[in-house]
């Protein structure tokens, strides 16, 4: 059966690679996508510099799976816990992928895999619409979405302040950024080789791809397995088969096995809060900013004013859907596809994943981190990126030479404006974050130490807010960097990443300050801490054994 895929896959790729305009889109979109990745966590001047998310994200995930190789389950941001609440398959791949090539986990996270992921996935939604019967055309151009869909924020930016911005005024986050979340890439991957499963009629294959996705992104767990629901009563009623309802079946029985592990309290990680993303675009001046609507809205609502309030928030929502859609607004046109006696299972997939990935967010926020769940939206768009494609084709074939040109033109420019915004944060020279050359020498040195728990003062934002960039980890954010860079489990570090988690991680923080408050060595002899790692920014000098001192950092050891 895998062999019989592989020989498919084999033929739809050659003639792909035979197509120059699906290959050039290819090849570009896969460099934009990767400008995004390559330049941080390589040696500069001024030490490891970080662009964009990738000096928190980036670092937790290598501190994740670091922990992996090294103590299997274990938190390492909290110490004497385990991983929970948490989608590992990622985390997991890379640690296997570093154990086994012998490569820094740093070295695949930021430079090898963001250009494999960037190609693998224009590669397999080609194939997946080439399988589909979709011309090359319509590929070409739903790739072109894949890889450089974005919002009209740039639109409003320019109108209202003369400039180009507003890459995530409508919360959700552009094309180009899909690879600073490699699960996210990830399971874009695993769900396009199990959509060209799923078209193959290739039972146990697509069940098993769909059911791991839960350890990989659960966000795409829940709206595949609900959409092939979906397409599995439509096909009942239909035409009487089974063959979807068996995949579903078998993919949820792999999905509960590999969740329930690692994911016994995630029910409570998700708040009902109804249009929370609606109310926040339009208040918070980083989004849209118009503060007297959204304040009128919430307004509406608790004065009970159904009319005015029921209008107000159908605004914000048309605002926030053709906002995040931008040009790809022509998708729409593909739902007329639906009215057609001849309706096949992905017409049906798509648009059911289009619907769920859309209302979740629009009832559910999660815990800790309310805007966490904007991640189902991005399966929205990325369904949306591919059947703008095949609308545009149809759209094309009606118009003559002269209004081609315009058209094309048009879709181009009005597209790749947010492109170009994310960009200039992850261009330029200067990166916001750093890991200085002292402070890794300080982190080396720890790594080569016998095992044992760090302790760190809590993290203090307001030591560096007036620091040019580049900015030390210690005070750009709550990072995992210690753990991440010396192979060892933390008493706590990383907030961020602890709330996501749903640890109850403030009651240590307060016994942290208190210890660093009144030194008491009885503290770190209950919870088992060897050595404490302090920035000197700090001004914290204990009454301690000093294993190391540079101009930065001072590294104490309980003993």
């Amino acid at each position: 059966m895998v062999h019989d895929y592989l020989v498919m896959l084999k033929k739809y790729q050659r003639r792909l690679w035979a197509d120059k305009y699906i290959l050039l889109t290819i090849i570009i979109g896969s460099i934009v996508w990767s400008l995004t990745m390559v330049k941080s966590g390589l040696f500069y001047d001024f030490g490891f510099g970080y662009w964009g998310p990738n000096g928190h994200d980036g670092i937790w995930h290598i501190s994740l799976a670091s922990s992996l190789l090294e103590r299997g389950f274990s938190m390492p941001i909290f110490a004497g816990a385990t991983v929970s609440n948490y989608h590992i398959g990622f985390d997991l791949l890379l640690a296997i992928l570093s154990k086994v090539s012998t490569i820094p986990i740093s070295v695949l996270y930021f430079q090898i895999l963001p250009p494999l992921f960037a190609v693998t996935i224009g590669l397999l939604a080609a194939l997946l619409l080439r399988k589909l019967s979709w011309n090359s055309v319509a590929i070409s151009w739903s790739l072109f979405f894949v890889y450089f869909g974005g919002n009209l924020g740039w639109l409003v930016t320019y109108i209202r302040d003369g400039h180009i911005g507003g890459a995530s005024m409508f919360w959700a986050q552009p094309a180009v950024l899909t690879l600073v979340n490699p699960p996210f890439a990830l399971s874009l991957i695993i769900l396009l080789v199990a959509l060209i499963a799923l078209q193959s009629r290739k039972l146990i294959l697509s069940a098993l791809l769909i059911g791991i996705l839960i350890q990989v992104k659960a966000y795409a767990a829940v709206i595949v397995l609900v959409s092939l629901i979906c397409v599995s009563i439509y096909y009942y009623l239909t035409q009487k088969k089974l063959f979807f309802a068996k995949v579903t079946v078998l993919a949820t029985i792999v999905s509960v096995m590999l969740f329930l592990p690692f994911n016994s309290g995630s029910s409570s990680l998700f708040v009902f809060k109804p249009f929370w993303f609606l109310e926040t675009m339009m208040q918070f001046p980083d989004r849209v900013g118009w503060a007297r609507f959204g304040e009128a809205m919430v307004n509406y609502k608790l004065a009970g004013n159904l009319v005015k309030g029921a209008l107000a928030y159908l605004i914000a929502f048309f605002i926030f859907w053709y906002g995040n859609v931008g040009t790809r607004l022509v998708a729409e046109i593909y739902s007329i596809k639906l009215l057609n006696k001849k309706r096949e299972w992905f017409d049906i997939f798509v648009i059911s994943s289009i619907v769920i990935g859309l209302t979740i967010p629009m009832f559910f926020v999660q815990k800790g981190t309310a805007w966490n769940t904007i991640q189902f939206f991005y399966y929205s768009l990325f369904f949306i990126s591919l059947i703008s494609g095949y609308v545009i084709e149809k759209i094309i074939v009606y118009l003559k030479p002269k209004q081609k040109l315009v058209f094309v033109v048009l879709l181009i420019v009005l597209t790749i404006p947010t492109t170009i915004d994310v960009l200039k944060h992850y261009l330029p020279k200067t990166p916001p974050a750093m890991i200085s050359k002292q402070e890794y020498a300080a982190l080396g040195y720890l790594a080569n130490q016998p095992e044992g728990i760090i302790l760190i003062p809590p993290f203090d934002r307001s030591l560096g807010q007036y620091d040019p960039a580049p900015r030390p980890l210690y005070v750009y954010e709550s990072t995992s960097y210690v753990s991440a860079f010396t192979g060892k489990q933390v008493f706590l570090e990383d907030e961020v990443n602890l709330d996501i988690t749903g640890f109850n991680w403030q009651d240590r923080k307060s016994d942290i300050e208190e210890f660093f408050i009144n030194p008491d060595k009885e503290f770190l002899v209950t919870h088992n801490i060897s050595y404490i790692y302090i920035p000197r920014k700090y001004g914290i000098t204990l009454d301690l054994v000093k294993l190391f001192e540079n101009n930065e950092i001072t590294i104490y050891s309980s003993n």
